[in-house]
């Protein structure tokens, strides 16, 4: 989630995220066992998510800048709520971030590939209404799951990197990176801590 302005995308991306949030299902439907979830295909990483949704309490720990040898965090509080989509081959969750500028929400997207067995992942933020995020593309291996794409930061090509790991029904972390030189070196530049709620 780059904070030194919005990135444009293609209409491509735009198009797809919001056929994610379009095929929304009911919490309650995942929970019955409801004929779309019970009829999805078989595909490795098809359940990938099925542990995120929920809800959660989450903490955030956040370079105040990326890329700029900083040193200072900021650390605040928010929530997040996750349900599938798709039929089972996407997710959304909506966030309320409480940042220390000001409070905001945040939409995650997710849609699975059973094809590629990948993920692709995009972000839009209440910030910039009109902006989805260039997508991050990737999947679970041993129990992590990893996500890359380009973006831009100050004008300069970036590489992101969102990470999963220790992962369960009760907890969960997160982070994301950002790479200057193609994934050579990696700055960690935002970290979340989730604790379920329900």
């Amino acid at each position: 989630m780059p904070e030194n302005g919005p990135s444009l995308t293609r209409r491509s991306a735009i198009v797809a995220a919001l056929a994610a949030v379009g095929g929304s299902t009911t919490m309650a439907a995942v929970a019955a066992g409801s004929t779309a979830t019970a009829l999805r295909p078989a595909a490795a990483g098809l359940h990938d998510w099925d542990w995120l949704v929920g809800s959660w309490k989450v903490r955030h720990r956040r370079l105040k800048e990326r890329l700029a040898g900083s040193t200072d965090w900021q650390e605040f509080n928010g929530t997040s709520v996750t349900w599938l989509s798709l039929g089972g081959l996407g997710t959304l969750d909506d966030n309320l971030l409480e940042f220390p500028g000001g409070t905001y929400r945040a939409i995650g997207v997710r849609a699975f590939d059973p094809k590629t067995e990948q993920w692709a992942v995009w972000g839009l933020d209440s910030r910039h209404p009109a902006v989805i995020q260039p997508p991050v593309f990737g999947s679970f291996r041993n129990g992590v799951g990893t996500f890359l794409g380009d973006d831009t930061l100050n004008g300069k090509p970036i590489t992101i990197r969102f990470l999963w790991s220790k992962l369960s029904r009760a907890s969960a972390h997160w982070e994301q990176a950002f790479s200057p030189d193609g994934g050579a070196t990696w700055e960690i530049n935002w970290t979340m801590e989730f604790i379920r709620v329900s």
